[in-house]
């Protein structure tokens, strides 16, 4: 589902985000992307939702290899990945409902079916009665329910989230969490970047440990390792 071969990302400035990086992400796989700020975590991330490209190595999401996508197909092809910010990225000056609804009317779908998708969403984020609030009347958690509902309401096969639980307290951290689990239940790819140690050590998932740009540590290897 995700697949990353010896891919490196070099910006203008000089600065190496990534080098060498290579990993396997399978269908219906979810896992936790950790380690220090700097380390190229957001810039993985943008690499699998074609907001940026490899200056050289190869990425694969959804059996597409990104740098064959031309840039007026983007938009089709971030139709099947849902992108949960830190920030949330709500507009105020909208509703909930209109915040979730965003992406599915850039997609050209129709009236009566991004009403049924959007509502879907916020019913599984437990915000079904909140879709005519602006944002702003909403607590934080609650706006991060409306952005994991916004990045879900097109049935992405893949979800990507940037510190999704950096504002959050311990505790609105978990429902969160809880929250992908669900959706991974359902079969949606899941890779969750985090410095929240303590959370993951409370799920089971794999973890990829990003250090100035290289995975030093992949807790899948490690457990075939032990098994071996």
């Amino acid at each position: 589902m995700i697949r990353f071969e010896n891919v490196h990302k070099r910006y203008p400035s000089g600065r190496e985000a990534l080098t060498g990086v290579s990993f396997a992400l399978g269908k219906g796989e979810m896992a936790f992307l950790t380690g220090p700020s700097g380390a190229g975590k957001s810039t993985l991330l943008k690499l699998i939702a074609l907001i940026e490209r490899p200056t050289r190595g190869t990425v694969i999401v959804n059996s597409q290899n990104t740098a064959r996508v031309p840039g007026r197909r983007i938009p089709f092809f971030r139709q099947r990945i849902g992108v949960v910010f830190q920030d949330h990225k709500l507009l105020y000056d909208r509703s909930v409902f209109d915040n979730v609804a965003l992406p599915l009317i850039i997609g050209g779908l129709k009236r009566r079916d991004i009403g049924r998708r959007v509502r879907a969403a916020l019913d599984q984020v437990g915000l079904l009665d909140r879709e005519s609030h602006p944002p702003i009347t909403l607590s934080t958690g609650e706006q991060q329910r409306v952005g994991i509902a916004r990045a879900v309401a097109s049935r992405p096969d893949v979800v990507i989230a940037d510190e999704p639980t950096g504002n959050l307290d311990p505790e609105l951290s978990l429902e969160v969490m809880r929250l992908f689990e669900r959706f991974n239940d359902v079969g949606v790819t899941l890779l969750i970047a985090t410095h929240d140690l303590e959370l993951i050590d409370r799920l089971d998932h794999r973890r990829l440990k990003l250090v100035a740009g290289q995975i030093v540590e992949d807790s899948k290897s490690s457990r075939q390792s032990g098994v071996a």
